[in-house]
């Protein structure tokens, strides 16, 4: 698939999602999601149109979504992996940091992710990859930090009380820390140097960090499980996988890995 088509459906988002974020009456969650979170009108729309773009594609594809779970399209084929909206808290608080998240797979396994799409959907930065062909902010090639400074490591924190102690040790030694809410855009950034390094202690989902594997891995970054432990044979679907520790390269991840093995 092009990443023309990945373009035009982002292209609608920015048009479409930033008039529904601040309606009071759309923060109400109108469901469960197949992923087993809660669901907004946010989520919704936006999966309706990425479902739509694709489905004008002619493509035979197998979509993977925290949505509506397994969708065949013409009888199944590639899988689309698609996170509607990365980052559904902020969106409905009006915290302006979330992303539309879409990846492409040639089979089972992480490793298999060909290309990947992330649109900031509040200031319409877009992040593209296809693998071996390096990674894209608004058209200009990006690549990772390439010292060992940490300067900022941002975090994921699903359970405070149990992930923010874990990571202690690795987030008193960087300079500055953030939370900022939605995996795939702090993995944008990540590839694109702003980020250091990359860490959520709790399990995340295929969808979560698929394509921004792939941004990250063309850009140049070291992307593993919170042990250091290859992510790429893991399998794509809904259930949730792995913890997460990127970083923005390999003397970083090094780095990282040691004070994450501290042990109060």
């Amino acid at each position: 698939m092009r990443i023309e088509i990945l373009r035009s459906i982002g292209k609608r988002l920015l048009r479409e999602i930033p008039a529904i974020r601040l309606k009071p009456h759309e923060r109400a969650a109108i469901g469960v999601g197949a992923a087993g979170d809660k669901t907004y009108q946010i989520d919704k729309k936006a999966e309706e149109i990425i479902i739509s773009g694709l489905e004008s594609s002619g493509e035979s594809l197998t979509i993977v979504s925290e949505e509506c779970g397994i969708k065949d399209i013409k009888g199944g084929g590639r899988k689309i992996l698609i996170d509607p909206i990365d980052g559904s808290k902020n969106a409905i608080s009006g915290i302006p940091f979330y992303c539309a998240s879409i990846a492409i797979a040639d089979g089972d396994t992480i490793g298999n992710t060909v290309t990947a799409y992330v649109v900031n959907l509040i200031n319409g930065d877009e992040f593209w990859a296809e693998k071996g062909r390096g990674v894209f902010l608004n058209g200009k090639r990006i690549s990772t930090q390439k010292d060992d400074e940490f300067y900022l490591i941002a975090y994921e924190a699903q359970v405070p009380g149990k992930d923010i102690p874990r990571i202690i040790p690795l987030l008193s030694k960087s300079r500055k820390t953030r939370c900022l809410g939605a995996t795939a855009l702090d993995l944008a950034y990540l590839a694109y140097g702003a980020i250091s390094v990359f860490v959520n202690p709790s399990l995340s989902r295929s969808f979560d960090f698929a394509g921004g594997w792939l941004l990250v891995k063309e850009a140049g970054g070291i992307f593993t499980d919170i042990d250091g432990n290859p992510i790429e044979d893991i399998e794509i679907g809904l259930k949730k996988s792995a913890p997460l520790l990127v970083s923005g390269n390999e003397r970083l991840h090094e780095k990282a890995l040691k004070l994450l093995a501290y042990k109060y």
